[in-house]
């Protein structure tokens, strides 16, 4: 299986780095991950709404560049459909077994995703109704990444 991880911007933080960076590794055994970074806006404060809405979709454009048509397509967004980790895990089994084997994962930047590329996406993933940081939110995509696949391996996870 094939895994992309696409998000506008670069992460800076050296700590979120060498997570990411580590279950890279981890992830390795399971499957080919690219983690593609796009170049990101810079929102000013108090942009308005159409600030914002041009914003989303200069950032969807560069997104919509990797996209693949061969691909599933997970949007996170936070009015996505919540899965626990073991759905997650069936989600990515189940697409395997189908004849997939590219999944792309897109992170929005930190005003969310453009319509353009919610539309595309074949399913819409949230990890909760709370906002987290788009850059805190690859690690954790990555970890339930990881999980999933242990879980299909039957293998032992923490808790």
């Amino acid at each position: 299986m094939r895994i992309d991880i696409i998000a506008p911007g670069r992460v800076k933080e050296r700590y979120l780095r060498d997570a990411i960076d580590e279950y890279a590794k981890r992830l390795s055994r399971y499957c080919k991950l690219e983690i593609i970074e796009v170049a990101d806006e810079k929102t000013p404060d108090h942009a308005s709404e159409g600030v914002e809405r041009q914003i989303k979709r200069k950032e969807g454009e560069r997104i919509a560049r990797h996209l693949r048509q061969d691909a599933t397509i997970v949007a996170l967004a936070i009015d996505g459909k919540q899965l626990s980790s073991e759905e997650l895990a069936t989600k990515i089994d189940r697409l395997g077994l189908s004849g997939v084997s590219h999944i792309q994962f897109v992170i929005g930047g930190s005003i969310g995703l453009d319509d353009a590329i919610l539309s595309r996406a074949d399913l819409r993933l949230s990890f909760s109704r709370m906002t987290f940081p788009h850059q805190l939110m690859r690690v954790i995509l990555l970890e339930q990444i990881y999980r999933a696949y242990k879980i299909n391996a039957g293998e032992p996870y923490h808790k």
